[in-house]
């Protein structure tokens, strides 16, 4: 499914967005960027509470489809700035992490 389907079926809030094109194949919730390192695959939708600038780079080198931040987390100006750099999509949902992850599930496995 294209990403710019999912936000809006999502409701999610645009931070940046970049590549509305993109596919999402899955989602990805962790907040460990270990964790997401050596498991998130290309082209999942990470959702997390973190929002400091190891975000965009962890994104970005697994080549994700973009970041949730969750429970209305919102990252700093320089996150949003190195985000735009990079290219990588960023979005806040104002549910939990429990919720949205279970919202996007529904919405790519129906």
């Amino acid at each position: 499914m294209k990403l710019k389907e999912v936000v809006k079926a999502l409701g999610l809030e645009i931070l940046v967005f970049p590549a509305p094109d993109l596919e999402v194949h899955d989602g990805y919730v962790s907040d460990l960027l270990s964790d997401v390192l050596a498991h998130a695959k290309p082209g999942e939708l990470w959702l997390t509470h973190q929002r400091h600038l190891n975000v965009v780079a962890v994104a970005k080198l697994r080549e994700l489809s973009g970041v949730i931040f969750v429970r209305g987390i919102r990252p700093g100006l320089d996150v949003l700035q190195k985000a735009r750099e990079e290219g990588v999509n960023l979005f806040v949902s104002e549910s939990d992490a429990f919720h949205t992850a279970g919202r996007l599930h529904r919405l790519l496995f129906p």
